[in-house]
């Protein structure tokens, strides 16, 4: 079914969708549409900042934030960046990461950098899959300086498990967001991968990026790099998407036992061992 998606305007539907979620109706309107919501998807309602009937819309109850303390954050090195599925995860070699069982993508034509090889090659990637269950900001999985961050325009083709599997190169055709974190032990990139009705993707530390917005590509370098702690928000999907995080070669050798499970995850909860 979702192959027939290649007849719509994707991209249209999804600006379309992301301004229905956020139309501020009346009161009673958004206490319907946000318990249907909460109910159909079993959100716990007890976990968010605030009571689900002080939000003005759905799509300001889907980007809710958690009440503080509900996602202690984890004594380690790294921690996991968002509340999620792993999908997959493994060694970047040859210059590519899978996107699933046989299908690989470029790493350099993900980052649209021409640096990448020296920053992540035999370094280490983990896909994470946000459903609409899930709490839908994402934070630093590492303590480290921003450096950089890439807006790249694209498509947005749906990210669930069967497109993952079967559309050749989806990560390098949707719009995406990259991070990139300097730390002690190298490069990490945390990457915003855009789907379809996914309103927009917005960064938490800087307005320069608006997502499905028809902006043109851009690349911002920090003179001054922005410090970041492992734990901190970094931006926010405003319906359900993927983030891909790529580490370099010094971190994976110095943490790699443990980076590898799959299944669900929560944010803040321990990816490495130490």
């Amino acid at each position: 079914m979702w192959k027939l998606l290649k007849f719509l305007p994707r991209n249209l539907i999804s600006r379309w969708v992301g301004r229905l979620v956020h139309w501020k109706g009346p009161a009673f309107w958004n206490h319907i549409t946000i318990a249907v919501f909460a109910a159909i998807y079993r959100i716990h309602l007890s976990e968010a900042e605030k009571s689900p009937w002080d939000y003005p819309s759905l799509g300001e109850f889907f980007v809710r934030r958690l009440k503080p303390g509900v996602r202690p954050l984890a004594a380690t090195a790294a921690v996991h960046c968002a509340d999620s599925e792993i999908l997959i995860s493994g060694r970047i070699e040859n210059g590519t990461c899978l996107q699933a069982k046989g299908k690989k993508y470029s790493v350099r034509d993900f980052l649209v950098d021409a640096e990448w090889i020296g920053k992540f090659e035999d370094g280490l990637f983990i896909t994470y899959y946000l459903c609409p269950t899930d709490y839908h900001r994402v934070h630093s999985p590492v303590d480290g300086y921003i450096r950089k961050v890439t807006y790249v325009p694209g498509d947005l083709w749906p990210v669930h498990k069967e497109a993952v599997s079967e559309m050749e190169g989806l990560y390098l055709v949707n719009e995406r967001v990259v991070v990139e974190i300097a730390t002690d032990l190298g490069a990490v990139a945390v990457v915003f991968v855009g789907a379809m009705n996914v309103g927009s993707i917005e960064l938490s530390f800087d307005s320069i990026v608006k997502g499905n917005d028809g902006q043109p590509f851009l690349e911002k370098v920090y003179e001054v790099p922005r410090e970041i702690k492992k734990g901190e928000e970094l931006g926010m999907f405003r319906m359900g998407s993927t983030v891909v995080t790529l580490f370099s070669p010094e971190f994976r050798r110095r943490h790699e036992d443990g980076m590898t499970a799959v299944g669900q995850v929560k944010v803040n909860s321990a990816l490495t061992r130490s």
